[in-house]
């Protein structure tokens, strides 16, 4: 192997430009297909309330758009490559790259730092634009696709626990002394864990100590009875201070101010590994880009004419959609405690790069 690692200005270029201009045309072409399908699942959500119209889907959609770049820009880098390669290879151009004394590495070599960029792209977009339309998103979804309330730290599907027993809320607003949550509901639980009774309530706020509940309907699961009532006060170990920490959706926060909430959580005795597993994703999961062209770089070396170029492409594919499939798994057990936060982040991406080094040096070096 040449140690220069690019040794052409032009051919970096040339490799370069082709593989941007893929990624661009299969990223556009799924986030259009996707946009579309799930227009047709949720725009009669959003329509049924009265008010909304035309305008109301295009603010949807312009929010909805910058998820699915996130989530899908990888399938794109994967795609690319395969297309780009399985071109270079029917063009015979890899056979007169390898005539030239360029290595399988040196052949890559522009398409990595390309996918590399695009990692560092990908990561400045997910956190400037995509956790800001998550938040947006998610409060709107939580005021049913009606008017959101103006006030700050809107948070969706709020969890809490107050001893054995747990207090849901679709939308929290506001913070301090001042939160304000709609659509409760109150589980009081058993010492065993069980649940004794079901409170649902239109709104509550906060009483100094407890939690006023109001507009509410109490169902007993011993005697499988209901009835309603005008207010109630639950949760009273339960503070304002307590309910801001865990007012934190990682999906939400940029990279460098998640950071300084987990070390929050840490300092008051909270669990965190669900979260910094979260907060290491945010760095691996833009650069698994960077993958893309490494797994799927069996597509680019052997004889076209010999009919293995098809197979060889489905191995790429393979590998490339085996890595995120472990990448999520391994992401949901470090949620669950399975595995430590930044193993979990960390492994499927040197896994795949092993894999891949190993694939391209058996079928080339």
């Amino acid at each position: 192997m040449q140690l220069d690692f690019f040794p052409s200005a032009t051919l970096t270029k040339y490799l370069a430009k082709m593989f941007v201009v893929r990624i661009l045309a299969v990223l556009v072409m799924l986030v259009l297909v996707l946009m579309m399908l799930d227009l047709l699942s949720n725009s009669g959500k959003i329509l049924a309330v009265e008010g909304n119209g035309q305008g109301e889907l295009l603010t949807y959609a312009s929010l909805r758009i910058p998820q699915l770049i996130q989530r899908f820009l990888p399938y794109s880098v994967l795609l690319a490559t395969l297309i780009t390669l399985v071109t270079l290879n029917q063009n015979s151009e890899v056979i007169a790259m390898k005539a030239a004394g360029l290595s399988a590495h040196q052949v890559l070599a522009p398409l990595l730092l390309t996918a590399l960029v695009v990692g560092g792209a990908s990561f400045l977009f997910n956190e400037r634009v995509v956790t800001r339309a998550t938040a947006t998103l998610k409060a709107w979804d939580a005021a049913d696709w009606g008017p959101v309330p103006e006030e700050s730290s809107v948070r969706a599907n709020v969890y809490l626990a107050d001893g054995d027993n747990v207090l849901t809320a679709a939308q929290l607003t506001g913070s301090g002394d001042s939160i304000r949550m709609r659509d409760v509901t109150w589980y009081r639980r058993s010492p065993e864990g069980a649940i004794v009774e079901q409170v649902d309530a239109d709104s509550a706020r906060y009483a100094g100590p407890g939690w006023q509940l109001e507009g509410i309907k109490r169902f007993d699961v011993a005697s499988a009875s209901s009835r309603e009532a005008d207010r109630l006060l639950v949760g009273e170990e339960l503070t304002p201070d307590q309910i801001d920490l865990a007012k934190i959706d990682p999906d939400a926060v940029p990279f460098w101010e998640l950071g300084e909430q987990i070390d929050a959580f840490e300092e008051a005795g909270r669990r965190t590994g669900e979260m910094r597993a979260k907060w290491w994703h945010k760095l691996s999961g833009p650069l698994s880009s960077f993958l893309m062209p490494l797994l799927g770089a069996v597509a680019a070396f052997g004889l076209a004419r010999s009919g293995a170029l098809f197979v060889r492409a489905l191995i790429g594919m393979a590998l490339g959609f085996a890595y995120f499939v472990v990448d999520n798994a391994a992401l949901a057990m470090g949620n669950f405690g399975g595995y430590p936060p930044l193993l979990a982040a960390w492994a499927p991406f040197f896994l795949f790069a092993l894999i891949g080094e190993t694939v391209l040096i058996r079928t080339e070096e």
